[in-house]
């Protein structure tokens, strides 16, 4: 609670010796906000141009390991050649089979 009384004691002694002025106050406003988007603008800026050339933003990741296996996508690989023949067989005629709906 001593730092919230020592804060407000400095707003009070801040605010005792000046007349209140709304213009000036609108102006700091404004002026706190130009400074604030500038910033902003700045910022992605920097950003953008930083991507742009090839850049990272941060701690650059090393090289990682794979994180799948030869042998694991050869048998993906097999799976889908099986699946491929199977669609031969059935589009060539190899297999037969009657239609009930006939």
């Amino acid at each position: 609670m001593t730092t919230f009384n020592a804060a407000s004691s400095l707003v009070t002694r801040l605010r005792a010796n000046t007349h209140r002025d709304p213009v000036r106050d609108w102006f700091v406003l404004l002026a706190a906000s130009m400074i604030a988007l500038a910033g902003i603008i700045v910022w992605n800026a920097w950003i953008f141009d930083t991507i742009a050339e090839g850049g990272v933003i941060g701690t650059p990741i090393g090289e990682t390991p794979p994180i799948f296996s030869r042998s694991s996508l050869d048998r993906v690989r097999t799976v889908f050649e099986d699946r491929a023949a199977e669609e031969a067989r059935y589009r060539t005629g190899a297999y037969r089979f009657a239609d009930p709906s006939q």
